[in-house]
């Protein structure tokens, strides 16, 4: 006996709108999008320094350049030139202005830094020189690599890591009754490895893009990936696709625009200076540049936030999990 066709997929019922499932993404598209541009376009409108680390050789030099410079730079006053040129390499300071003569300033500075904040080092002192009718002299003693000519690969690495993590967790959230937790789970760790070595690898024994010694820049990754796709199946957990929202506007907009890749941290608003180091993208970006130019300096803390934010992110997993497994026994106690 022929079964009558299920009158969902037969293609004769009509299809009733739920207006609240439509509106529901709509909305939540638009803020994203809104999100989106406002934050990435607002940065970039007039980036203005804010207490940018430079280092100054002498006292007069130094009381000089904190008179002519005001709250922009963050002066600190060294013995020598050779003392400022140590904080330079080890990423405490951008730049290190000194004298030769009278007439004659030399700044050296980390191009390393990236553009905005080495060109904003270059421009301070060239005002500076032209107030004094001085010439400056430069020199750029922390290079960009050869294959990054413009300073952005950190960028677009740590983006794509943390997309490619972000679209697997939810889709991961999504297949819930398809996927057991462990599987879930075993899915985005092992992902987290492959996507971390893969990058590491393209980056840069292949394109030569970043110059981290390969086992730390894939570390790094590997933290990223694992921070981002946990963070994300924890907050589509608890709350569903708001979650996954909240979780687009903090990792992939706001994260990786405030993470001072492609507008350096010292000159962005003080509300994304207060976050910039303490999201992923963040995080991620100052251990992949730390590691690569300035000699590890600094490495630490990147890798613990990292670190936390996946083994939050595990933990508000497992925490739903259980929360979810005992309801239905409290629910049944409660008869």
């Amino acid at each position: 006996m022929t079964s009558p066709p299920d009158p969902r997929t037969d293609g004769t019922s009509p299809v009733v709108t739920q207006r609240r499932a439509w509106t529901t993404l709509v909305i939540t598209g638009l803020i994203i999008g809104t999100a989106f541009i406002a934050v990435y376009v607002g940065l970039q409108r007039s980036p203005q320094p804010s207490q940018l680390p430079i280092a100054v050789a002498s006292h007069q030099l130094a009381a000089t350049a904190q008179a002519g410079f005001g709250n922009t730079v963050a002066v600190t006053e060294v013995a020598s030139v050779a003392d400022g040129e140590a904080m330079v390499r080890h990423g405490d300071a951008v730049a290190v202005l000194g004298a030769t003569s009278p007439t004659t300033l030399t700044l050296d500075y980390a191009g390393a830094s990236g553009f905005s904040e080495s060109g904003a080092a270059r421009q301070l002192a060239a005002g500076l020189a032209r107030k004094a009718g001085a010439t400056v002299q430069e020199n750029d003693i922390v290079p960009l690599a050869t294959y990054d000519s413009r300073g952005l690969s950190a960028f677009y690495v740590v983006f794509g890591v943390t997309l490619s993590s972000f679209v697997l967790a939810q889709g991961l959230t999504a297949a819930t009754a398809k996927v057991r937790l462990r599987h879930r789970l075993y899915a985005m760790s092992g992902f987290a490895v492959l996507i971390g070595v893969i990058a590491a690898t393209v980056a840069g024994p292949v394109y030569g893009s970043l110059t981290a010694p390969f086992p730390l820049l894939a570390l790094s990754l590997i933290l990223l990936s694992a921070a981002s796709a946990f963070t994300t199946k924890a907050l589509g957990a608890w709350l569903g696709p708001a979650g996954i929202a909240l979780a687009v506007l903090t990792l992939t907009t706001i994260g990786n625009a405030t993470s001072g890749a492609t507008i350096g941290v010292d000159l962005l608003p003080e509300w994304a200076q207060a976050i910039s180091g303490k999201l992923p993208p963040g995080a991620a970006v100052r251990a992949v540049n730390n590691f690569g130019y300035f000699s590890g300096a600094h490495t630490v803390a990147p890798l613990v936030i990292l670190g936390t934010w996946f083994l939050a992110g595990l933990g508000l997993v497992l925490l739903r999990q259980r929360t979810a497994q005992h309801r239905p026994l409290t629910a049944e106690v409660g008869r």
